[in-house]
């Protein structure tokens, strides 16, 4: 849920919030959009549910001919003209489920597309990941609940997770036990617990939080940040760095008791004050203050709501040559936890190519022993020395290479690599070389993969060839001297013959090289941008329901991903 929360507020100035406040009022009073209704579909694309909120939109059984006539790839937003009235169809899909939204007016698309997000998260967060059909056919009468209180009559009003905790009735497996038997003490049971006490408790101690439940009660009061940066790279084939960025998402859990008012304090290797240049776009929970963050970068003040959510993202351009940054333009600047090398054309007949890796020692970070965090925030073993996977001690893991190949290739007659498995898919043309854990923690640091391709079936000596086996367009005339021609002479126009062949079999064989190779890994404990938590700071005096005495648990975990991010082109 706290993924779609962070699209709604950016940061900005308070009095720049509130213009855009102001005018995204203004937009949507003058398009004057509603929703009015959301249908899903299964697998097979049985319409499981339709839920209308207004007017008398498309059917489901109608309206999906009309979607699926759309050539795929389909997009998100299409306009049917033949309706009767025209109707926009905004579609999303979903662990195998379609969803569907229909509206007659114009209406923002980005809240609609936001709409079916928080519908989706709020789905996950009641019925359980992942969202199946059997799911939401089971327990409709919770759906039914969360759409009605997620849109009133095609207007969005309550989508926060907490508050909709507070408001849908979820029949736990206690009354659903009670509600198969005949019992004659199960009414009264129901109605002394669920029906008088409960709105008293959450009328009188309700926080004035959209995102936070009432009453919240933790036995173990504890806090953990997580910041994970996925990594975008292309590398030109001299290795020079093109383009490098890292897309980092702060995901915060807290469970504390009462409304904490919580401080998470950010530095960079360079300090707190160039923070702005490093964190790029930067996104945030509604709950976070902005006006701390402005006048002070790197300090997030907020009240959090119960449980994981994201509570900022951001962008870091890594390469310091560019957006006005100081620097010289040096592939050594960027620093990866692997370099990969791909040489193409080797061998007598150019049908080689080879990769190289290697595998960069990360540089472990200063133990922040002394902020109290603990999780992974490079606390000692018993044996000595910080924890694999911790920031004193950075650990790569899930190495593993992608090399697309050209559609001529037939196939690779051999594939030797020096460590790990590597295996090729004639049918997708890609070869996959994975490197496992064990062999990463070994010691090696250099690896290397040699394969040969094998390219279509007809050759230049089979093309030479008559194909009709009758002689026609072959050259029968006779040009050679009647004189012997000496041996020396012979044998050097036989390494002539041959080295064309070999001129022939290169050129032909060049244009089966690769083209470019991605990369895929993770290193826990270490993130690319630099970026640290220095501390995770409880207000004693702002936050409430929270004892004195009681100091919650705080850890700290960083992780930086590459999904196959990391391109070098050959």
């Amino acid at each position: 849920m706290a993924r779609s929360a962070m699209r709604w507020r950016r940061g900005q100035s308070s009095e720049l919030r509130a213009v855009k406040c102001q005018s995204t009022r203004a937009l949507v009073t003058t398009m004057n959009g509603v929703i009015e209704a959301l249908h899903i579909y299964d697998d097979s694309r049985n319409s499981i549910l339709s839920h209308t909120y207004t007017g008398r939109p498309l059917s489901a059984a109608h309206l999906l001919p009309l979607y699926l006539e759309h050539p795929a790839p389909r997009p998100n937003l299409i306009y049917l003209p033949n309706t009767n009235p025209p109707t926009l169809v905004f579609s999303l899909t979903h662990a195998n489920l379609l969803f569907l939204i229909t509206t007659s007016t114009e209406i923002e698309p980005l809240l609609v597309f936001e709409f079916l997000h928080r519908v989706i998260d709020a789905f996950e967060d009641f019925l359980g990941a992942p969202i199946l059909a059997v799911k939401i056919e089971n327990n409709y009468d919770v759906v039914a609940q969360l759409l009605t209180e997620m849109c009133d009559a095609g207007t969005i009003s309550t989508t926060e997770p907490n508050a909709l905790r507070e408001i849908v009735e979820q029949e736990g497996w206690v009354d659903k036990f009670l509600g198969g038997l005949s019992l004659p003490g199960k009414s009264p049971l129901s109605t002394n617990f669920s029906n008088s006490s409960a709105p008293s408790l959450i009328s009188s101690n309700t926080p004035g939080l959209p995102w936070r439940r009432a009453n919240v009660k933790h036995t173990s009061n504890e806090m953990y940040a997580d910041i994970v940066e996925t990594l975008s790279v292309t590398l030109a084939p001299s290795g020079r760095p093109l383009a490098a960025f890292a897309n980092g998402t702060i995901a915060f859990t807290s469970k504390v008791s009462g409304v904490p008012d919580i401080l998470l304090t950010l530095t960079s290797p360079s300090g707190k004050h160039n923070l702005n240049g490093i964190m790029e776009l930067p996104v945030f929970h509604p709950c976070v203050r902005l006006n701390r963050w402005n006048e002070r970068p790197g300090e997030l003040s907020f009240i959090p709501p119960d449980g994981r959510f994201i509570l900022a993202g951001y962008e870091v351009d890594l390469l310091p040559f560019t957006s006005g940054k100081s620097g010289s333009l040096n592939s050594n600047n960027l620093k990866l936890p692997v370099n990969m090398e791909v040489k193409t054309g080797l061998g007598s007949t150019g049908s080689d190519f080879e990769v190289r890796l290697h595998v960069n020692k990360v540089p472990g970070a200063p133990s922040p022993a002394s902020s109290g965090l603990g999780r992974g925030g490079g606390s000692g073993r018993l044996g000595g020395g910080p924890h694999p996977g911790s920031p004193g001690a950075p650990l790569v893991d899930d190495l593993n290479v992608v090399i697309p190949l050209p559609a001529d290739v037939r196939n690779l007659s051999e594939i030797r690599p020096s460590r790990g498995d590597a295996s090729f898919n004639p049918g997708e043309r890609v070869l996959e070389w994975n490197i496992s854990a064990k062999e990463l923690s070994g010691g090696t640091s250099y690896f290397g993969l040699r394969c040969t391709v094998v390219g279509p079936l007809v050759d230049d000596d089979e093309e030479d060839l008559d194909p009709t086996g009758f002689g026609f367009g072959t050259d029968y005339s006779f040009n050679e001297p009647y004189q012997s021609v000496p041996v020396a002479k012979s044998t050097q126009q036989k390494e002539s013959t041959s080295d064309d062949k070999d001129v022939k079999k290169i050129a032909q064989n060049k244009i089966l090289m690769p083209t470019s190779a991605s990369v895929s890994f993770s290193v826990k404990g270490w993130l690319a941008s630099g970026l640290r938590v220095e501390s995770i700071m409880v207000d004693p005096r702002k936050s409430r329901g929270l004892g004195e005495t009681i100091k919650p648990y705080k850890g700290v975990k960083y992780l930086t991903v590459s999904k196959g991010g990391v391109e070098i082109r050959c």
